[in-house]
């Protein structure tokens, strides 16, 4: 069984797990961050949001908030490091929904679905901001390959979509997830890396339960 296809397997778990809980990372470890890190706000609605007609359109209303949110508005800056490119997103289809992982170049990581729960924050644990950098500057290296875009829908079900939000705005990649699954595919280490950091993620709030 393909790695990729074990993953896909583990969330699907995660969600049954977590189904009707939001575990908000971010809120209960902030006291133990030394310095505040700058990232796009974590919060549940945003003028330019969908109105939330229930507990399941809270994660499509972060999720677009973090893709309407420019650099500016949240002070982040390019670096040495992170020239471009200073956040990612990743939308893949479950069988009955979607989930996003966010990462941002401070370390900030989300998991977002379309269900009812998500894993919000996390960087104050060193683990999570590894897996979330790393992720960060992958996405970098596809810049050029990746459209400039303003419309930000959910991949069809055998599509994969990456989101990267950049200085210069939100470009996006759309591939195939056969290619993602069998290994083959220019973006299959991309979404590898997303896995990483969902499974960060997974193992922090494990930890806190």
């Amino acid at each position: 069984m393909k790695t990729t296809t074990i993953a896909i397997i583990i969330l699907a778990a995660l969600v049954l797990l977590l189904a009707c809980r939001s575990r908000a990372l971010t809120s209960q470890t902030r006291d133990s961050q030394s310095t505040p890190q700058k990232s796009p706000p974590q919060k549940s609605a945003s003028p330019e949001s969908p109105p939330q007609t229930g507990p399941g359109e809270a994660g499509r209303g972060l999720r677009l908030m973090m893709l309407q949110t420019s650099p500016k508005e949240v002070d982040v800056r390019p670096s040495a490091e992170f020239p471009k490119v200073y956040g990612v997103l990743m939308d893949w289809p479950l069988p009955e929904q979607t989930a996003t992982v966010f990462s941002a170049s401070d370390g900030t990581a989300s998991l977002y679905t379309t269900s009812t729960f998500g894993i919000l924050g996390g960087q104050s644990h060193e683990s999570v901001r590894i897996a979330a950098k790393k992720f960060v500057k992958e996405a970098g290296r596809f810049y050029d390959a990746a459209t400039p875009t303003t419309e930000y829908p959910y991949p069809a079900a055998d599509r994969v979509r990456f989101y990267l939000l950049t200085f210069d705005g939100v470009r996006v990649i759309d591939t195939d997830w056969a290619s993602i699954n069998n290994g083959t595919g220019k973006y299959a280490n991309l979404f590898g890396l997303g896995q990483e950091v969902l499974t960060e993620l997974r193992q922090v709030s494990e930890k806190i339960e």
